[in-house]
């Protein structure tokens, strides 16, 4: 197996499943210091942004070619994504308890993002070249790939991960926490 490829194998097979393994020990700790009590919805919806903007340009990498476009979007995803990070921890810690265990997580969660978007500079290095001088003619709209990494089932498999791990705990805080803002409304009025 050439180096192009092992690296790539170990996006697919190591870094990708860590980032949604750690997504779920993070979200475990926000249950258990009950963040619809404290810090509430505002930070469970910044939570659910921050996966959009790791999981868009994940998706991107597994169907498209990576470009110049796709690289675009990766590097201003991954951006946004830290300075949002640096934001919620900001507005959480005054609100509620943050444990050694959802430190950890968040370490996990910050430096994955910026450990896949190396790999996949370094597997791309002619695209970052071009992006750099500003070569791009061609490269700024999606090609697909001719053939998917990882196989025609990893992305099925990925993504019913993901949704076990991510989507439907993160989905259940949003709505866990707007249930309990209304309620809390409710007997405000």
């Amino acid at each position: 197996m050439d180096t192009h490829s092992l690296l790539i194998q170990v996006l697919l097979y190591v870094f990708l499943p860590l980032w949604g393994i750690a997504g779920f020990v993070d979200w475990c700790c926000h249950r258990a210091t009950r963040i619809e009590a404290t810090s509430g919805l505002k930070e469970s919806l910044v939570h659910s942004l921050m996966g959009v903007q790791v999981g868009l340009p994940i998706l991107l990498c597994l169907l498209y070619r990576v470009n110049v476009l796709v690289l675009l979007i990766c590097l201003a995803a991954w951006l946004l994504h830290e300075l949002v990070a640096h934001w919620d921890v900001h507005y959480a810690a005054p609100r509620r308890h943050i444990s050694i265990w959802e430190m950890h997580a968040h370490s996990y969660l910050a430096s994955l993002p910026f450990y896949m978007l190396a790999m996949i500079v370094v597997i791309n290095w002619p695209v970052m070249r071009d992006l750099l001088t500003l070569d791009w003619a061609g490269q700024l709209r999606l090609v697909p790939l001719d053939a998917p990494h990882g196989g025609e089932g990893y992305l099925p498999v990925y993504l019913g991960f993901m949704a076990l791990l991510a989507f439907f705990p993160y989905a259940e805080e949003n709505l866990r926490c707007l249930r309990y803002a209304l309620k809390q409304r409710g007997t405000t009025a």
